[in-house]
């Protein structure tokens, strides 16, 4: 049942990226170009394929011009629950 979710969101991620890719209108060979990635590799990851690297999503979320709004999205910081536990971080933000 786990596996499942995971192939979902996998593939719901890939949607949105291929979104970015259609909103910014770009084509798949400028974003794979952009991302020094194969074509092959960023349909893969447009359809949710689990076996593409971290760093080749990476790549295209660079290429969209968006990873730097994921990194921060992960950032627990930016979460209240975060901003609470923060000591056992062992930082904390100004």
């Amino acid at each position: 049942m786990t596996g499942y979710r995971i192939d979902t969101e996998l593939a719901e991620f890939g949607q949105h990226i291929h979104g970015w890719r259609m909103v910014l209108g770009v084509t798949a060979e400028q974003v794979s170009e952009r991302a020094g990635i194969s074509r092959d590799t960023l349909r893969k990851i447009e359809n949710g394929n689990a076996t593409v690297s971290a760093r080749a999503v990476a790549q295209v979320l660079r290429a969209l011009g968006i990873l730097d709004v994921l990194v921060q999205a992960a950032d627990p910081l930016n979460s209240d629950v975060g901003k609470l536990r923060a000591p056992r971080l062992g930082r904390s933000r100004a």
